[in-house]
């Protein structure tokens, strides 16, 4: 009967512990690019999807991005019931920045082979200085950034510490922007295993238990696994939050209004000038705009457009070189970790160069041009009388562009057929004439 008994417990945990392997499930989700609010909601939600105790794996590839997006990302995770895995990888990719602290986040810390990760030196939002700020400007900028950095180092130590991790490492990245290979993470305990793949990654750390929230977890990852896709429409946004495209869509944006100021009426020009500034503007929002690079890109495609109206080699010159400085400096990421192209910069400098020089200048040639068809451009032009005028408001018939018109004189003189006569002004069929 004991044995019986026995048997009926052993076969009774077995199913609970198969049961519950069996019912908790894998998630992926993924983050490739710069670290931005977009980013920061969507792990926040994917997290908020699943269920407790499912096991949840972050793929991750990241120059950095926004310390306020980070901290939504790691109070997520740390605050979530899962065991939560953090993978570095495929080979080729990096965690730098804000995905130092990520990681260091993490509940089992991966990487693939030839990864590196380091360099968390914090970034900021804002506008850096304005140029010719004061030496007074120079050391509060200064003391604030030292203040920045210490927070963040504190805040690395803090996470790394309390998972175990190398954090005299961790707080070094910070103060020092110090970066390391895989290797180098591994043996330094910065991180706990290298993974080529996440099949492997998978194979290798089923079943295995964790502390987390004063509780004990297992990590279940050799069945079916979930991927938790970013949204179409979130994608387009985290797309446009890009210094290059946030760039693109500042300059059409600024090109579409200038062209409906030398057109004027609403028309594409407006509509697609508007459509960009709001984009740029929206991505903006997500990245630190230097405010001196912003106003030195803006003057610099204004100068160009007056030189289309005023034409001075001084003015094209000054706008280039402003348009140029402007946009090396618009984003104000420490490290330059994420930053503008400068061929793209050049490119699109040339580009406004040969608008303004042969679109706009062309559109307001038109536009000064004298009009040549329809009623309006009879006026100023001349003809021949066919009949006599006598007087002011006299009434005959006038030769002119090749037809016959209606005509009457608006002067006090005479004109006999066969005079050269001006048209001054078109009323409906019927021209106003002068002697010409």
């Amino acid at each position: 009967m004991k044995f019986i008994k026995y048997l009926f417990i052993f076969n009774l945990l077995n199913f609970t512990l198969a049961a519950d392997k069996c019912y908790s499930e894998t998630y992926l989700m993924e983050i490739d690019g710069i670290i931005n609010p977009v980013v920061a909601d969507y792990i926040s939600d994917g997290f908020k999807t699943i269920k407790e105790k499912d096991t949840v794996i972050i793929r991750m590839n990241t120059p950095g991005g926004l310390m306020d997006s980070m901290q939504q990302i790691i109070k997520s995770m740390l605050n979530s019931p899962n065991p939560v895995i953090v993978w570095i990888g495929p080979p080729g990719t990096r965690a730098a920045s804000a995905g130092v602290f990520i990681t260091m986040a993490s509940d089992i810390a991966c990487m693939a082979p030839e990864t590196n990760i380091g360099a968390a030196h914090p970034v900021q939002m804002g506008g850096g200085a304005m140029p010719g700020s004061g030496e007074k400007d120079s050391k509060q900028d200064k003391v604030m950034e030292g203040k920045i950095t210490n927070d963040a180092a504190a805040y690395m130590r803090s996470i790394a510490g309390e998972k175990k991790r190398n954090w005299k490492w961790a707080e070094e990245s910070v103060t020092k922007s110090l970066s390391i290979t895989s290797r180098e993470a591994l043996d330094k305990k910065v991180i706990e295993y290298i993974f080529p793949n996440l099949d492997e990654l998978r194979e290798k750390l089923d079943s295995k238990k964790i502390k987390k929230l004063n509780k004990e977890f297992t990590v279940h990852t050799k069945g079916d696994i979930k991927t938790i896709a970013m949204k179409p429409f979130k994608k387009f946004l985290n797309m446009i939050a890009h210094p290059n495209i946030a760039f693109i869509f500042l300059t059409l944006g600024v090109y579409g209004l200038i062209y409906e100021f030398s057109s004027p009426g609403i028309g594409l020009g407006a509509i697609v000038g508007g459509i960009c500034l709001i984009l740029a503007f929206f991505s903006m929002q997500l990245l630190p705009v230097n405010t001196a690079g912003l106003l030195m890109l803006i003057l610099g495609l204004i100068l160009m457009a007056v030189d289309v109206f005023n034409p001075t080699v001084i003015l094209t010159i000054g706008g280039l070189i402003s348009f140029v400085m402007g946009g090396l400096m618009l984003f104000d990421f420490q490290g330059k970790f994420i930053s503008i192209s400068v061929s793209l910069v050049l490119t699109v400098a040339l580009a406004s160069l040969l608008f303004f020089i042969f679109v706009v200048r062309a559109v307001v040639k038109v536009r000064k041009r004298k009009i040549t068809t329809g009623k309006e451009g009879l006026i100023g032009d001349k003809g021949t009388a066919k009949n006599n005028f006598s007087g002011p408001d006299s009434k005959g018939m006038v030769f002119i562009q090749g037809e016959l018109w209606s005509a009457q004189l608006v002067e006090n003189s005479e004109v006999k057929e066969g005079d050269s006569i001006e048209v001054v002004d078109v009323v409906g069929n019927l021209l106003k004439i002068k002697k010409g």
